[in-house]
């Protein structure tokens, strides 16, 4: 019965030790690609990185009042510029095209701020003095909120914006006879 016993005993402790050692080797490669993604990213830096004067922002330059909204570019493609201030988006509703590549370049003028597009992913922060840039495009008419996603002071809670996707041609219609739309009253 004693050698049964201690061969059991031998055997379980031989399946632990496998298993321990299945579980270290998960660990270290876990550790390895953390630290590989850490170093990654440290030694490989965003290809561009933009930016602007966040005191001048509404002055002069691509973000200024008149030159916020969206716009078409010679290639059909979409640009929509906003900035994030306490406690808005301007402008405060963002009209786009359905089916059509959108750049979206925003920036904040006072604080971090968060720009996110409820169903899509679009989720960026707008950091004074940095431009950020996303791009999308929507596949269906429709809305979005955009609520700050970012704590931004005490009236962060207020602070919601909205996305309205339009077919093309009526995106197109609307701007026509304007240089930049929006939503916006």
């Amino acid at each position: 019965m004693t050698e049964i016993h201690d061969e059991g005993a031998t055997v379980a402790e031989r399946v632990e030790r496998r298993w321990a050692a299945v579980a270290v080797l998960i660990i270290v490669f876990l550790a390895g690609m953390a630290a590989f993604a850490g170093i990654h990213q440290a030694t490989m830096p965003q290809t561009t990185v933009e930016t602007i004067d966040p005191t001048t922002i509404h002055l002069q330059g691509e973000f200024v009042e008149s030159n916020l909204g969206s716009a078409v570019g010679a290639d059909g493609s979409v640009t929509v510029r906003a900035v994030g201030q306490q406690y808005s988006f301007s402008p405060p509703c963002l009209l786009v095209p359905s089916r059509t590549p959108i750049t979206i370049r925003a920036t904040s003028a006072d604080v971090v701020h968060g720009l996110l597009v409820q169903g899509t992913n679009i989720n960026t922060m707008l950091v004074p003095g940095y431009v950020s840039v996303q791009k999308a495009t929507f596949s269906e008419p429709g809305e979005h909120l955009m609520p700050c996603q970012e704590f931004c002071s005490v009236g962060h809670e207020g602070m919601w914006g909205k996305v309205k996707v339009v077919d093309k041609q009526q995106f197109l219609s609307e701007l026509a006879d304007k240089r930049r739309i929006s939503c916006a009253p």
